[in-house]
């Protein structure tokens, strides 16, 4: 079976036409090649552009000799298809909007990033663009921590923007996350004759006591307040309809503001659920806003939109980690991610696409 020819895609139609385009080409995790090869074979054309293509994670940066680099990235991989696409354009509640797959997260955000790289040959700083594959997985597989541990030479910069769905607005840092399986002993007997056993879901009751009387904090940090969460996302227990369990697990998730790390969250999490027996299954840390960096405040004036907390984690994270202020920047309200009728209004679009333009192109930034 011959592999399909790598269009380029037609960057002339305009930022949500591109969208448009992106989003119908289809790239579910594991599953973004033909994507980036289109997406090489948009930009290859274009001299100011130096192309770096790592696995299927592409970069395209200027070499210009600016004083100062901007990393801005975004991911190409998408949740599963659920009859979602080809996207269409419709008119919700009276607003122009693209609805389907992706394109809130964060395909519209790819595409501003795309149609501006191919037209900024001349911008004020030095520009690195990054679009990363597996984002929606596990994060042994994401893409950009892949190319951060074989190309750290191109994660110099001065601070990055990615650009996960904001409302076009802009959202500082990101809270961290840790996951945890508590569980419960018991003792297995038959269901006719319970009381030579023990009953170890039962023994859950008081874990899901703690998770629901639990008061989450609101934790101001460096000006934005920061709204943690911790739920149980699961739970499991029992071998057969007529037998008394002797293992039960719920699985935790604790969503911590950036003022502490991984390891305070987790020692947190054992204050609280020690009695039982724990086993941290992920974690990964928060990152502070990164809005007092000068081109961060620079940014700030320019788009003249409110500075928020990003309260998911996103892999502005990875950026804070290496010392680069980072903040999320895009199209789409983060509450239609992954939605079946996931949905970007069009103005948002143009909004983000007017305001990057300009702030790149602005003559003090170097």
């Amino acid at each position: 079976m011959s592999t399909p020819i790598a269009l380029p895609f037609d960057l002339s139609a305009g930022t949500v036409e591109l969208t448009r385009e992106i989003c119908d080409e289809a790239s579910v995790s594991g599953a973004e090649a033909h994507l980036v090869d289109r997406l090489v074979a948009t930009l290859e054309g274009f001299d100011h552009l130096e192309l770096i293509r790592h696995g299927n994670t592409l970069t395209a940066r200027t070499n210009l000799g600016r004083a100062q680099r901007v990393i801005i990235a975004g991911h190409v991989d998408t949740v599963p298809i659920n009859n979602n696409l080809p996207i269409r354009r419709e008119l919700v509640d009276g607003i122009d909007h693209l609805i389907g797959r992706g394109t809130v997260d964060m395909k519209g955000g790819v595409a501003v990033q795309v149609a501006l790289a191919a037209e900024l040959t001349d911008p004020a700083v030095d520009i690195t663009w990054m679009w990363y594959d597996n984002e929606e997985v596990s994060s042994d597989l994401n893409g950009l921590r892949l190319l951060a541990e074989a190309r750290p030479d191109l994660f110099e910069g001065d601070f990055a923007i990615l650009g996960e769905p904001t409302r076009a607005e802009i959202e500082g840092g990101c809270n961290g996350t840790v996951r945890i399986e508590v569980r419960t002993r018991g003792l297995r007997a038959h269901s006719a004759r319970a009381w030579v056993g023990e009953n170890a879901i039962h023994a859950a009751a008081p874990i899901l006591e703690k998770l629901a009387a639990y008061q989450p904090a609101q934790i101001e940090v460096e000006g934005l307040v920061y709204r943690e969460g911790l739920n149980a996302v699961g739970i499991t227990g029992g071998i057969a309809g007529n037998v008394i369990p002797d293992e039960c697990m719920v699985h935790i998730n604790y969503r911590f503001a950036p003022n502490k790390s991984a390891d305070e969250a987790i020692a947190h999490l054992t204050d609280l659920f020690g009695e039982w027996d724990i086993t941290v299954v992920d974690r990964a840390e928060g990152a502070r806003p990164g809005l007092d960096a000068p081109l961060a405040k620079r940014f700030l004036t320019a788009l003249g939109v409110p500075a928020l907390p990003k309260y998911g984690w996103t892999d502005v994270a990875r950026f804070s980690a290496l010392g680069i202020p980072a903040v999320n920047y895009g199209p789409g309200d983060p509450l239609r991610a992954h939605a079946d009728d996931e949905r970007v209004a069009v103005a948002e679009i143009e909004d983000c696409e007017r305001g990057l333009r300009a702030w790149l192109s602005t003559s003090d930034l170097d």
